[in-house]
């Protein structure tokens, strides 16, 4: 049966099931999932890092931006075009000095106005140096120089703006009319003519109130003097002084007199050479005094309502118009005047620039006296009056404004991000388009009315000299953060409201044909709305409105969309200007005020954004300063004065604030005072800790930082003062955590234990008198404090010793072992000198002659009685003062003796657990790595190196200190032992003698301190003191003599008589139970107790005295130690030997 042969390319699944695809369409789904958790990851962190609180472009920080300014590159020329030559001439030189104007107007509000108003900023008052003003001066002059141009050449554009309207109305009825003229009102160029002269004005009010300015002036011109009088000296040619003399009285007569804006309205207007007749001109009169009285009935409905826009700026460009009408043509209109001055009473000032003021009453008066003679004093006295009851009621109403605002500011903010986010039907557009640009206009007017509130109630504060409450400060801060915040919301979203643009046209599309101005308009309509165009579209439409082309109805509407159209296309110059805060600069004496204000409410802490965005608009503006060496000298002072205040008034006092509530936290058993919120209050400060990191100048504050670290500074510094209070700091960095979520470091300083007791340097230096005041307990390795004046003892145990060990370091172990060494030495002396002594040596060779002679009848033990008669007798010599006999002396000696030897021995178990903790990290002791060959190997810098040698020492440290543990023990027996055993000092010998009657001793001395425990008085009670068992051991291994001692079997001998004793008791019980003596049965039981005590105690005593022993290798008699080291010598020598001969083989091991 053949076989069908499968081809090789046919795959098993060729037909599909579907799997594939659903798998497929899964994966890509947990695809899609990840990458959106991941791109909101990424946001969070961009936001995490990003400074600023919204999307408000700074300068400063942000390296790119978008600008949305329509612009396009056509020329005015070829904007202007239409089939009427004569109609495009008239435009064109129009627009052109309309333009002009407005870049004039922009050159002085960057460039003059900041240069003059910075001047003499940034020096503070301590630390100018004589000579430091002229110095200044003499930079500024060159910046003078260029403003002296500057107002030449507005002089120039207002001449030519009047002979340019003047040569368009012409009362002159023979003279052939350019256009048209009647029912034509070029009313833009009013406007900006009236913009130029308020440029002039602003210049004039800010020489005014430069006081030092004008002192710097004076010094200069001084100084000028004296180089005149003297030019060798300086080396300065005197023909060059001359023509800069000259330069001077030009730029004072010019600027610093006050005149600008006088000298421009003063000048020639009727020149013969130009032909054009102006202040004759009585068509020309009447126009412009028709073009002001329109101008002002459109700004006086509006102006200090809140739909106000820019009507303030044009009010003081209407009473520039009205006093260059009234210097031209010398007539008066006083209908018009005393409207003027009634604006007054609604605005009794107007901000003209940063923190520059100005009274349009008094500018009034002043520049046209020939009206202000007309009215009568007193209505001029109530306007003045009526600045001081503005401020009063500004002051009164502010904290409701304020309030009122906030609630406008949040519902237009939650307006604007419905409208932003909605979607779009696109047959919709407009609809949509109209609603966003109505809500930006509401953006703008808020932003204006809140800004003409701050500038204003500031300003005239400042100009009034009136002081200012702290809640008006609080209420004006406020405001200032609200601007900030419809700031940062406007500009979030301009670029859609251009299409607006577009839905426009419909209106001039109606009557195309009427006038080619009109074709003029609509031809600029129909492309981007720049500056220009829309220039010539309100020049076009001057002429092309006036043969009732439109019905009233029609142009009411064309005119408001124009007025939007303007608002909407310079929508972020407009908001950036309104909310530009830079005159904070010249009140920053209220951020003080404002950062204690935040502090004690500190619920909304996240405000302090909107404030230093507010204060870093100073900084483009002073980029113009002049006066110093270079603007970054101002800058710096600033940033420094700023950051001063800052931390005085908010950061250092949070600190303070929350290491005391940690503090009385941890504390609160001490009962400190009153913490109960709800009589002193309760302050979250945890809030400041969520505020992002403040952007400022080159630095991020960063509130939970700084406090972290000022804690974590604080806690450590005063821990290494006071380490045994760790314990309390660490609980403190634990409530810090819990609390107001700061992560703090850990310390990593040795810690001492709450009870700790006294540091080994201290035991050291004064260890005679550490010996007599504690006590030694062998078998825990402590220590106790004899007697103390405070309500409880101090203990010294291994995990103390440790930590002082690792606070100096393991070189103090030797250097503590070697003050043993030197105590010993002094005890030793005593302790022969009383071996020496006459009466206990005699003493001692009786017993011992008596003892050999009687061994075999006592059963080789030594007698109790005999040891209880020796201590008679010693108490028979003599008792000091205290009740003490020689013997207690002896014994206390021995037992300091002991104690010092229990030092010793816990130094070393403290060098070793000290040790131990510190080599837990090395994962094998036998096999450590030598680090410096290694990256010696790798070729590491050579710091490397040296820090990889550095390790490898202290490994190498760390493993021999580990691995042996010094013997202590033995070296302080081998340093005296040669000498205790020598024959000069024979009379030590009997000192194993003296062992029985000492115990009996020890053991009365220790029931009477076991007995003051239970009492009231407990001076002078004990219940350890193995310092006597430890002496004795060492001292008998000094001497030899633990086989002498052992024959005594002197432990047994006490046994077998406290045994006897106790049986005898017994039996005389039995008698008298039958008897039924009660008295005598209570003596009974009494004395057998205190038999089973003494026996008890003796038999401690036994067993310290053996544990003792071992320490000292008591198996082991000298001759025999000294038999087992010279074998190890003979070993090792033959070892060596033998390596030698091995030495050529191979090492196998």
């Amino acid at each position: 049966m053949a076989v069908e042969t499968i081809a090789p390319d046919w795959e098993f699944d060729r037909f599909d099931d579907g799997s594939q695809k659903i798998h497929t369409e899964v994966q890509l789904k947990n695809y899609s999932k990840f990458l959106e958790e991941y791109t909101s990851q990424l946001r969070g962190i961009e936001e995490a890092l990003d400074d600023s609180i919204g999307d408000v472009w700074d300068f400063t920080l942000d390296p790119i931006a978008l600008k949305l300014l329509p612009y396009e590159q056509s020329s005015l020329l070829e904007l202007i075009k239409t089939d009427n030559k004569v109609l495009n001439k008239v435009i064109t030189v129009y627009a052109a000095l309309c333009s002009e104007v407005k870049k004039l107007k922009y050159e002085a509000e960057t460039k003059f106005y900041n240069g003059l108003l910075y001047y003499g900023e940034g020096v503070s008052d301590t630390s100018v140096v004589e000579g430091e003003s002229q110095i200044q001066m003499g930079r500024f002059i060159s910046f003078l120089q260029e403003l002296s141009c500057f107002v030449s050449r507005c002089y120039e554009v207002v001449l030519n703006i009047v002979h340019q309207l003047a040569a368009l109305y012409s009362s002159n009825k023979g003279a052939t009319k350019i256009i048209e003229s009647s029912g034509v009102h070029f009313q833009i160029v009013y406007e900006h003519l009236g913009e130029l002269l308020v440029v002039l004005l602003t210049l004039d009010e800010i020489m005014e109130n430069h006081g030092t300015l004008k002192d710097h002036w004076k010094m200069y011109k001084r100084l000028l003097k004296s180089v005149h009088h003297n030019p060798g000296k300086f080396s300065i040619p005197e023909e060059k002084l001359k023509p800069f003399e000259k330069l001077l009285l030009k730029l004072e007569g010019q600027l610093l007199d006050g005149m600008i804006l006088q000298a421009c309205v003063e000048q020639r207007f009727d020149d013969p050479g130009e032909g054009v007749a102006v202040a004759k001109n009585g068509a020309f009169a009447e126009e412009f005094a028709f073009n002001i009285r329109t101008i002002f009935t459109s700004v006086e409905s509006k102006i200090g309502e809140p739909s106000e826009i820019d009507q303030r700026d044009k009010y003081a460009g209407i009473c520039c118009l009205f006093v260059l009408h009234f210097h031209i043509f010398r007539s008066v209109d006083k209908k018009l005047y005393k409207a003027l001055l009634d604006v007054c009473k609604k605005v009794p000032a107007v901000t003209l620039t940063a923190n520059i003021i100005w009274f349009p009453d008094t500018f009034l008066t002043a520049k046209v006296p020939a009206a202000a003679k007309l009215m009568d004093k007193k209505s001029l006295q109530a306007i003045r009056a009526q600045r001081d009851t503005y401020l009063q009621q500004r002051a009164q109403t502010l904290t409701k404004d304020v309030q009122s605002y906030y609630v406008f500011v949040t519902s237009w903010m939650m307006k604007m991000e419905s409208v932003l986010f909605k979607d779009h039907k696109s047959d919709k557009l407009a609809d949509d388009l109209n609603s966003r640009c109505n809500v930006f206009i509401q953006g703008i007017l808020y932003s204006y009315s809140i800004s003409t509130i701050i500038k204003t109630t500031m300003n005239m504060y400042m100009s009034m000299q009136r002081p200012m409450t702290k809640t008006s400060v609080k209420a004006l801060c406020r405001l200032v953060e609200l601007l900030k915040q419809l700031q940062s919301q406007a500009l979030n979203a301009i670029g859609t409201a251009k299409k607006r643009v577009i839905s426009d046209k419909k209106y001039s599309e109606q009557r195309l044909d009427v006038l080619s101005s009109l074709v003029l308009a609509e031809n600029a309509l129909s492309g981007p709305s720049t500056k220009e165009r829309r220039l010539v579209v309100s020049l076009a439409l001057c002429v092309g409105t006036q043969l009732k082309t439109f019905k009233d109805e029609e142009l009411l509407p064309l005119q408001l969309v124009l007025k939007k159209l303007d608002l909407i296309s310079e929508l972020r110059e407009r908001v950036k200007l309104l909310c530009d805060c830079s005159f904070l600069y010249w009140h920053r004496a209220v951020f003080p005020i404002y950062l204690d204000d935040v502090y004690d409410n500190a619920v909304d802490a996240a405000r302090i954004h909107y404030m230093f965005s507010a204060l870093r608009d100073s900084v483009p503006t002073m980029l113009y300063a002049k006066h110093m060496e270079s603007c970054d000298q101002l800058l710096e002072s600033y940033d420094k004065e700023i950051m001063d205040v800052f931390n005085e008034h908010l950061l250092d006092k949070l600190c303070k604030e929350i290491e005391k509530d940690l503090r009385l936290s941890v504390h609160t058993h001490l009962k400190l005072d009153d913490r109960n919120p709800f009589k002193v209050g309760m302050k979250d400060l945890a809030h400041f800790f969520s505020v992002k990191p403040i952007r400022f100048f080159n630095r991020f504050i960063h509130i939970k930082a700084y406090v972290t670290h000022y804690l974590d500074k604080t806690f450590y510094n005063l821990t290494t003062v006071a380490l045994h209070d760790w314990a309390t700091y660490s609980e403190m960095r634990n409530l810090a955590t819990q609390r107001y979520g700061l992560t703090m470091t850990e310390a990593h300083l040795p810690s001492q234990t709450l009870e700790q007791g006294l540091d080994v340097l201290e035991i050291m230096r004064n260890i005679h008198v550490f010996v007599s005041r504690y006590l030694y307990n062998l078998n825990n390795q402590i220590f106790i404090e004899k007697a103390s004046n405070n309500k409880h003892l101090n203990t010294i145990n291994i995990r103390h010793i440790a930590n002082s060990i690792r606070t100096h370091g393991t070189g103090i172990m030797n250097t503590t072992v070697n003050f043993t060494y030197q105590f010993l030495r002094k005890k030793f002396y005593i302790f022969s000198q009383f071996m020496y002594d006459e009466h206990i040596k005699s003493r001692l060779i009786k017993d011992i002659r008596f003892f050999r002679e009687t061994k075999d009848q006592s059963d080789q033990k030594y007698p109790f009685e005999r040891a209880e008669k020796f201590n008679r007798g010693i108490r028979k010599l003599g008792i000091t003062p205290d009740g003490q006999s020689y013997l207690d002396q002896f014994r206390q000696l021995i037992s300091q003796i002991g104690n010092a030897m229990g030092y010793v021995r816990m130094i070393r178990s403290g060098g070793l657990h000290c040790c131990s903790s510190a080599i837990r990290f090395v994962p094998d002791l036998e096999d450590i790595v030598n680090f410096e060959e290694l990256v010696k190997e790798e070729g590491l810098s050579e710091e490397t190196q040296r820090a990889a040698s550095v390790l490898d020492s202290v490994l190498g440290d760390l493993t021999s200190n580990s691995a042996e543990g010094t013997e202590y023990f033995k070296m302080l027996v081998a340093v005296f032992a040669p000498e205790f055993r020598s024959a000069k000092n024979m009379h030590l010998r009997n000192f194993y003698m003296i062992v029985p009657p000492l115990t009996v001793n020890f053991v009365e001395h220790s029931i009477s301190c076991k007995e003051k425990l239970n009492k009231k008085n407990k001076n002078g009670a004990a219940f350890t003191d193995d310092g006597f068992a430890m002496g004795v051991a060492y001292i008998l291994k000094l001497l030899d003599q633990y086989l002498e001692f052992d024959s005594l079997h002197w432990f047994q001998a006490v046994r077998d008589k406290y045994k006897k004793e106790m049986n005898a008791v017994m039996k005389e019980q039995n008698v008298q139970s039958a008897s039924q003596d009660e008295k005598l049965l209570q003596t009974m039981n009494l004395t057998q107790k205190r038999l089973d005590i003494y026996l008890q105690e003796f038999e401690l005593l036994h067993f310290s005295l053996s544990s003792a022993r071992i320490f000292f290798r008591a198996d082991k008699t000298a001759a025999e130690e000294t038999q087992e080291k010279k074998d190890k010598e003979d070993a090792s020598k033959a070892g060596g030997n033998a390596d030698g001969a091995n030495s050529t083989e191979p090492a196998s091991k």
